[in-house]
């Protein structure tokens, strides 16, 4: 993530605390006085990963040693959220999001044009769901997938 100094006053905000978790409905009072609806940032990581992956020419998401990691974390009871937010990440305000992505694309695409469709559908999907202004999307391409290689790393035979 950029250095949210940097923003100036965007409402983007950084932190552990339970209120930055949980955020309001695009800044916006949507219950006339009647209570007030707030989302957690994991529904911006979910919304942001699911739009990638619908982008033809995204292969996975994360990077190649955190995928091998996460395929023996995934396999725990209980690990499968981590699984499909693997590779994303987000900054939450109350009115805007900032998101950092990391794709292995598949080869022989053009490279440019996948991370300008991610960006436009990343954007799209979670401004249109959440409320939030998206501020930013940056994509880091962590590997390609050749033709011949396996979709996952062969972690079996280490962790006996």
């Amino acid at each position: 993530m950029t250095d949210t100094s940097q923003r100036g006053d965007s409402g983007i905000s950084a932190g552990s605390s339970a209120a930055s978790k949980r955020q309001s409905f695009g800044g916006r009072d949507q219950s006339a006085g009647q209570g007030r609806t707030v989302i957690a940032d994991v529904v911006v990581l979910k919304i942001a990963a699911m739009a990638t992956r619908e982008v033809s020419g995204v292969h996975a998401m994360g990077n190649v040693f955190r995928r091998a990691a996460g395929a023996v974390r995934d396999a725990t009871p209980g690990a499968g959220s981590a699984s499909i937010t693997r590779g994303v990440k987000a900054e939450v305000g109350e009115r805007q999001a900032a998101i950092d992505l990391a794709i292995v694309a598949e080869y022989d695409v053009r490279i440019g044009d996948v991370a300008g469709e991610v960006r436009e559908n990343v954007i799209s999907a979670v401004e249109r769901m959440t409320g939030l202004e998206v501020v930013e999307v940056n994509i880091y391409i962590s590997d390609v997938r050749l033709p011949d290689e396996e979709d996952e790393p062969d972690t079996e035979r280490r962790i006996r």
